[in-house]
């Protein structure tokens, strides 16, 4: 992002935008086995098919998503396969960061076992 003029900065974060909604983040998960029509997805989700459109609908504007339409059905498959490679680096930096705190509270136990006071588990 080094030297990226505002307006790009601000199509960056419109993207980032798009994978800061759990529910599509759910959808796009659901897509890397293949395509699959508004009510299949919505069925998955647990959402009404006006809700998976709408999510749907902003992840094909950002260009994550494709879609295509099949008769009276309209499926839907991925457009851009590095938000895989995108969202596998964020969620393993979440999980070395819980790691990290795990680890933190494991000292923070034996230093409190160790001076003699007991600490609470929440």
């Amino acid at each position: 992002m080094n030297g990226l003029p505002p307006e790009a900065l601000k199509e960056v974060a419109t993207y980032f935008q798009a994978l800061s909604e759990p529910a599509r983040l759910q959808l796009l998960n659901l897509l890397r086995n293949g395509d699959c029509s508004v009510g299949e997805l919505a069925e998955l989700c647990g959402f009404t098919a006006a809700n998976a459109s709408r999510h749907l609908a902003f992840l094909t504007r950002e260009g994550l998503v494709e879609r295509e339409g099949r008769g009276t059905n309209v499926y839907y498959r991925i457009a851009d396969d590095s938000v895989y490679a995108l969202c596998d680096l964020v969620c393993d930096n979440i999980a070395r960061k819980i790691e990290r705190a795990a680890g933190e509270r494991r000292a923070f136990a034996r230093a409190g076992r160790a001076t003699g006071r007991a600490v609470k588990k929440r």
